[in-house]
């Protein structure tokens, strides 16, 4: 290997190997970086190629966000990082602050507000992704019906654009925890409500989608309805 003066090995052009594939390795890299615009672009970097090494889902979003009339805060904690954050950690029954705390930083998401959401949460060591996502969906909603509609775009599996389905025991879970921390509905809309998605579920393939919030047959939502 050559020696430079002050005695430190260099390379030279033969002895560096670029992958063929950089190229595409860099445009991906790019249009991430567009679609997610973060706040810190060598953090986020950071972590965009440590994810990758490790074959595990990077810090993107699926397009670039701009706010939506059902969002309530302009914190930085959008759907589309709700998104990624379900993408990477759905997999874990729990989670622990710890693990929410490196995806949050390498967004460059305000840590007062992951505080807010475990204190609210009362969220302690080890605690459920799910119960962490209630919070944090109700933290950005304006009211019931667009924290439904927002869950069920981030926890979907349908592509961009679709009808954001989820199944129909997913749709309760998050119906139920929602109800208890808005207090806005009255019990008998409530049941009533639950019970027309469980049957309109049944005659769709075990599926809820938010269409079906505003159908014409759907209960009122409150009694202001």
């Amino acid at each position: 290997m050559p020696v430079s003066n002050n005695d430190e090995p260099y390379y030279c052009s033969e002895q560096i190997k670029i992958p063929l594939d950089l190229p595409d390795i860099m445009k991906e890299f790019t249009k991430a970086a567009i679609r997610t615009q973060p706040k810190d672009i060598l953090g986020w970097s950071t972590s965009y190629f440590v994810a990758l090494y490790n074959g595990e889902e990077p810090p993107v979003k699926e397009r670039y966000e701009i706010p939506m009339a059902t969002q309530k805060t302009d914190s930085g904690l959008t759907i589309g990082i709700l998104k990624i954050f379900h993408k990477q950690l759905s997999s874990f029954v729990d989670v622990t602050r710890q693990i929410i705390e490196e995806k949050w930083e390498a967004l460059s998401l305000p840590k007062e507000l992951l505080d807010e959401i475990l204190h609210v949460g009362n969220l302690n060591g080890m605690f459920s992704w799910r119960e962490f996502l209630v919070i944090a969906v109700v933290t950005i909603s304006i009211d019931i019906q667009s924290a439904l509609k927002n869950i069920c775009d981030i926890i979907t599996d349908d592509p961009e654009g679709g009808p954001s389905r989820i199944l129909y025991n997913d749709f309760e879970f998050f119906f139920n925890r929602f109800i208890q921390l808005d207090g806005g509905i009255p019990a008998e809309n409530a049941k009533e409500l639950i019970a027309y998605f469980k049957m309109t579920a049944n005659k769709n393939n075990g599926f809820v989608q938010p269409s079906f919030f505003k159908a014409s047959d759907c209960p009122t939502w409150s009694m202001k309805d």
